[in-house]
């Protein structure tokens, strides 16, 4: 299992690297988290107007194998940087229900900086906080459901060595710019209409209709959404009629709100097609990351 590191030990590490490196000829290589963005990655930032410390957000999708690292620039909206191909996700469409089923997970998560683990036995890893309000209110049951690397996985989302590197500066950087804790949504599939009627008879229809809205928020905004869980359901951007609750209980009965139209004027194009087009298909295949 793995167990997240503490920042101590990075500021140690960081100040033993400064220290080395200053003396002559010594040299040491740094630790995996320690280690700095590449030129080639640096380059790409600037030539799409991003920065190194603006928000960063991600998603998931099992089926096409895939993860997306999106990054805010000055316009206030996310931006797409790079597709990731997952090597290795474990377990069949559908969310983890029970510690030991080797389902990997689904759903929308968020990673505060305590969950970045510097001392993974899988390279680098990030804890998505499995099981969240959503999943506890099922009765759902897991541990240590990560990101990671090693490209092999019980439950869990395995990319390259190389890649969660590059993943893990980005989301270093970004907590180091101010951003508190990094949302990570989780789907099925990339969920467009026609992917939803293919899926009509699965028994998880109702579960993932309620991500498509999340998914909709998102492709129609370019604005990560706002997650809230009551009535053991999942509802996205609510605007609460009143006072905006303290705190929601997941099992217990919503307050008032109102849910925006998702209207399509003003959209944004869909990232289906053209812009991760050259990531491999279906899962558990290694590829490159689409830059475009």
């Amino acid at each position: 299992m793995d167990q997240c590191g503490t920042r101590s030990s990075i500021a140690c590490s960081a100040a033993l690297a400064l220290m080395v490196s200053g003396c002559g000829s010594a040299r040491i290589d740094l630790a995996a988290h320690l280690r700095p963005i590449s030129v080639e990655t640096m380059s790409l930032l600037g030539k799409k107007g991003m920065r190194t410390e603006q928000p960063l957000f991600i998603r998931v999708f099992k089926e096409e194998s895939e993860l997306e690292v999106w990054k805010q620039r000055d316009d206030g909206v996310f931006h797409h940087f790079r597709t990731y191909p997952i090597c290795m996700w474990s377990g069949e469409l559908g969310p983890k229900i029970t510690e030991g089923d080797k389902q990997s997970p689904e759903g929308f998560y968020s990673v505060p900086r305590h969950q970045m683990n510097p001392n993974s036995q899988f390279h680098l890893s990030f804890n998505l906080g499995f099981p969240n309000a959503y999943d506890r209110s099922h009765g759902r049951t897991g541990t240590a459901l990560m990101v990671h690397g090693k490209c092999k996985s019980a439950g869990c989302y395995a990319i390259t060595d190389a890649w969660v590197e590059e993943v893990y500066a980005l989301g270093r950087e970004a907590f180091i710019g101010g951003q508190h804790s990094i949302d990570v949504h989780v789907f099925p599939f990339r969920m467009t209409e026609s992917h939803m009627a293919r899926h009509s008879t699965n028994p998880n229809l109702p579960f993932w209709a309620m991500l498509k809205d999340g998914y909709d928020a998102f492709e129609m905004s370019r604005r990560v959404p706002t997650i809230a869980v009551c009535e053991r359901r999942y509802l996205i951007n609510p605007a609460w009629r009143g006072t905006a609750p303290a705190k929601l209980d997941a099992e217990k009965q919503c307050p008032t709100y109102d849910l925006p139209q998702m209207a399509a004027a003003g959209s944004v194009t869909s990232t289906t097609g053209a812009e991760v087009a050259n990531v491999v298909e279906g899962p558990k295949k290694r590829g490159v990351p689409a830059d475009h």
